[in-house]
């Protein structure tokens, strides 16, 4: 079927002017000048630590202008992978963007040229918009300029300029034709088009741009690299806890049965949930704790004066708010750190305050009610964990830890400030965002074997899994099969009240589809909460179900 677009090659070599091809060649000057100026900017970000990824950047304020419902949707989604798909999601958005700007660029490039410039524009103001201040925007500028000309050095390559497609000639003798027009179908004037000779050289300089940014940009993170926060943890030798706990024995307190899981999380498997685009890669050399606000006198202790201190060991349970019934956001490790009510003691906590915020070198905050740390839970400044400094995904060189209450209240890492304040005075982070200022961990259990939908043949099998009230302790599980009796299952010792509990039932499964059920009841006597609610605003409540298929 014949099209306004479809052409005619009379002879010579001119390339057809049809609508595809123009978008092709509109998308390779938008690709190719993105990719300039972010490889670019990544460049530049590596020369100087102070220097900040625009792609980082902006991710970061997408974060923080994103609704509630949106984030937890994305955790709950996503997972751990939300940063990964976040970054993807910016990266294909820009692509998006300057495909379409260069498309623009045929008949409108000073417009496309102001967009490209936006690059730059969006850029500075996230950095600016962050805790790095003017330097922070660096990158971002040198990306802008470098899209400007990108831009207008690829466009007139791309677009020949000749008249417009349907122009009428001026009066005069006609001009001496080397080559024989590529005639429109249907008017019969001549279309713009690029000589084979002028689309190689397009396509080449395209190319080359292109390859140059991939190459500007992956050196980029390289020199990023020396700015690894890895280097200075890894000369860091952590001293005796003042009184060390007895060597970690996971046996005796987990499960022991295929499938449970280990008491101890290790580093690696530790989950983390964080709202850093970027892990902050801190120097020790420069890095201080500052205790202020609402306190008798400010305090700053260097990372050599915590290490002098009498440190303290602790075996803890973490729990994210975000955790749903059933999930894996959890888990236990030993913590070696500083008694953060050791530290507000020296500062003097002014009577009138009540809330603690613990400040991150990215600007992030938690916050949590000063009477926490007067009561016999383990609140602390962390440096160690599982018998190692701490890691940096998990807020090297120091972070927040204080039992019994979800992290998005309690656990910055990456910590730089404790400020003693009022709830009634400042927000953390996470409260204009829907979520509570106040959130002690919910009782929870949870089936870890048989897997759900797991398939098992008939006969005993183990049931188990963990249970956690933070503070106060498990002292009973039941489990439930099917439309059965609750029976009570085996606990397995725990070192303290502020760790999970591990619990087994044997049980004799007959073919067929079994539902199980968990439920548990804290020290107090109170049963865990039955109806099911989501993590929002102050963590998931509901008894743990899964179904398993035995043959």
């Amino acid at each position: 079927m014949d099209t306004d677009d479809s052409t005619i090659q009379t002879a010579g070599s001119k390339e057809p002017h049809t609508k595809g091809a123009r978008l092709l060649r509109g998308a390779a000057v938008g690709l190719g000048t993105a990719i300039a100026a972010l490889g670019a900017a990544e460049l530049t970000a590596g020369i100087d630590r102070r220097f900040a990824s625009p792609i980082t950047q902006v991710g970061n304020r997408v974060i923080d202008a994103a609704p509630p419902w949106l984030k937890t949707f994305a955790i709950e989604t996503f997972g751990t992978n939300d940063k990964p798909i976040l970054i993807g999601s910016v990266i294909v958005i820009l692509a998006l963007f300057a495909i379409g700007l260069g498309v623009l660029s045929r008949t409108r490039l000073a417009v496309a040229t102001a967009g490209a410039a936006l690059f730059g524009v969006a850029g500075m103001a996230s950095a600016v918009a962050g805790v790095g201040g003017a330097a922070a925007a660096v990158p971002s500028l040198v990306g802008g300029v470098i899209a400007v000309l990108t831009m207008r050095f690829l466009a007139h390559r791309a677009w020949p300029s000749q008249p417009p497609e349907h122009a009428k000639p001026e009066a005069g003798p006609a001009p001496v034709e080397l080559e024989s027009p590529t005639i429109h179908r249907h008017t019969g004037d001549p279309v713009v088009g690029l000589t084979s000779t002028d689309r190689r050289g397009f396509l080449r300089a395209a190319a080359a741009i292109s390859l140059v940014g991939v190459g500007a940009a992956a050196s980029g993170r390289r020199l990023r690299g020396r700015f690894d926060a890895a280097v200075d943890r890894a000369k860091v030798i952590l001293p005796k806890a003042r009184r060390p706990l007895p060597p970690a024995l996971p046996e005796r307190f987990a499960a022991g049965v295929d499938g449970s899981t280990p008491f101890f999380t290790s580093n690696a498997e530790f989950y983390r949930v964080d709202t850093a685009l970027e892990v902050p890669q801190v120097e020790l050399d420069t890095w201080t704790l500052r205790i202020s606000g609402m306190v008798d006198q400010e305090l700053t202790f260097t990372y050599a004066e915590l290490l002098a201190r009498d440190l303290v060991e602790a075996d803890v349970t973490l729990t994210c708010v975000s955790n749903e019934v059933g999930g894996r956001l959890a888990g236990t490790a030993r913590w070696l750190g500083v008694p953060l009510s050791e530290l507000l003691a020296e500062a003097g906590v002014q009577s009138n305050a009540d809330q603690i915020v613990g400040r991150s070198v990215d600007g992030y905050t938690c916050g949590f009610p000063v009477d926490v740390v007067d009561d016999t839970r383990t609140a602390l400044v962390v440096i160690g964990m599982n018998g190692e400094p701490l890691p940096v995904n998990h807020g090297f060189p120091a972070r927040l830890l204080v039992a019994g209450l979800y992290g998005f209240v309690s656990a910055t890492k990456w910590l730089s400030e404790i400020e003693v304040t009022r709830f009634d005075q400042f927000d953390q982070y996470w409260v204009p965002r829907g979520w509570a200022a106040q959130a002690p961990i919910k009782t929870l259990s949870r089936i870890d074997t048989p897997a759900a939908l797991g398939k098992i043949k008939a006969g005993r099998h183990p049931i188990a899994g963990v249970a956690w009230a933070q503070t106060r302790g498990i002292d009973r599980v039941e489990v439930q099969v099917d439309d059965g009796s609750w029976v009570d299952a085996e606990l397995k010792p725990v070192p303290n009240s502020e760790t999970w509990r591990q619990w087994v039932l044997p049980w004799d499964f007959t073919p067929g589809s079994h539902t199980i059920t968990c439920r548990a009841t804290d020290s107090t006597g109170a049963l865990q909460i039955q109806d099911r609610a989501a993590p929002r605003p102050d963590g998931a409540s509901g008894w743990h179900s899964v179904v398993t298929l035995v043959s």
